[in-house]
């Protein structure tokens, strides 16, 4: 399984008044030390890897990223609607299933909510990987 954020992390706040930098507000191991891109990370690891139980082979060279919007392209309009994943081939033929996060966290309120969407969406976006419905994919979603 393969999970990959292509943006890198913020950087620490500049030291504006001389107090120097800030550090964390809770410590590294708490919950509320993670912030909402990891929260939907784990998301979305969470469904990769109940997946993979069953289709292991089939998703073996499929990696999955996560972006925080979609780049739309031109001749899009709002109507359209904006995607919550997008699957991808590579050039060496490696397929990639791209989860889009602000879409996802736009459209939840809850936790449980948006990790059903989450998963739904992984779901989705294997089943058109392997030609399939998404109900053969997961029978019990």
């Amino acid at each position: 399984m393969h999970l990959y954020r292509p943006q890198a992390d913020r950087v620490r706040r500049r030291d504006r008044r001389g107090r120097g930098i800030r550090g964390p507000l809770a410590p590294p191991e708490l919950p509320i030390a993670r912030s909402r891109a990891q929260i939907f990370d784990d998301l979305v690891l969470d469904a990769v890897e109940r997946l993979e139980r069953v289709w292991a082979r089939e998703l073996a060279n499929v990696e999955f990223l996560v972006e925080d919007v979609p780049q739309v392209p031109a001749g899009v309009t709002a109507e359209d609607g904006i995607p919550f994943s997008r699957l991808e081939s590579t050039q060496s033929g490696q397929a990639r299933i791209i989860i889009y996060r602000r879409p996802v966290e736009i459209r939840t309120k809850e936790p449980e909510e948006m990790a059903l969407l989450v998963y739904d969406t992984v779901v989705e976006e294997v089943a058109n990987l392997l030609g399939l419905e998404p109900e053969i994919v997961d029978p019990e979603a």
